[in-house]
């Protein structure tokens, strides 16, 4: 082989290394691409499943959320409406209550020559006086022998009130009108003021007698009024 041959082998021989040298850093180039390619879709893959995961979450808690908001909302509308019943029902119940009581107080009044008497028990002369004037009247008045035969009658023996005093002056008997004593009906010896007893009673010692009393005693009392201021309290 000549020299020549020898200097065109070496060059082919290097050549062919340095083309095979080109190749292998082609593929080695290649490669590198291939798997920057690839994790980038793996990165890209595992952000979105992850975005995903994130959102599937978001919606679960919102459901979650909204579910508890209604279920508390249905209990307090629930709540509220069996307040509201059980409120009306009391305002029922109460409303009937007072017209019985309405009807009672009615019934308690009864007429006797163009007035209503009413007759209760268990207060002062003071108290009673006063509730008579909040039900439109006063303690009543005896001025006649028909209407003292009435309200006995009505008494049947109990001891009450009648609109009788001598606060203002002792042994001066006025009635809550104003007008003096004309005509009594006191028991025997009375009224005798034994212990500081300034207000009038009717049925004691018995039915018909009148009895002075000292005022702050509690029993029964006899309002009168004209039938046309009729008021219930």
């Amino acid at each position: 082989m000549t020299r020549n041959d020898y200097a065109n082998s070496g060059t082919s021989a290097d050549n062919r290394s340095a083309d095979l040298k080109d190749t292998y850093e082609a593929i080695y180039v290649n490669e590198d691409v291939l798997e920057t390619r690839v994790t980038r879709i793996r990165t890209k893959s595992t952000s979105g499943s992850r975005c995903y995961r994130l959102t599937a979450v978001c919606v679960v808690l919102l459901c979650v959320f909204l579910l508890t908001a209604i279920t508390v909302l249905w209990i307090k509308f629930d709540t509220e409406r069996n307040l509201s019943k059980q409120l009306q029902q009391e305002r029922d119940d109460l409303q009937k209550m007072l017209d019985v009581l309405d009807m009672q107080e009615k019934l308690r009044w009864a007429n006797f020559s163009s007035s209503l008497y009413y007759f209760s028990e268990m207060k002062n002369w003071t108290e009673s006086r006063q509730d008579c004037r909040e039900r439109g009247g006063d303690l009543v008045i005896i001025n006649s022998k028909e209407k003292q035969e009435f309200i006995v009658e009505q008494l049947q023996g109990s001891r009450t009130w009648i609109g009788l005093s001598d606060r203002e002056a002792e042994g001066e008997w006025k009635w809550v009108d104003g007008m003096p004593l004309a005509t009594g009906y006191w028991a025997e010896h009375q009224p005798d003021n034994y212990s500081d007893e300034d207000c009038a009673e009717i049925g004691f010692p018995d039915r018909q007698s009148w009895n002075d009393r000292p005022c702050f005693h509690k029993q029964g009392w006899i309002c009168e009024k004209s039938v046309g201021s009729v008021r219930t309290v």
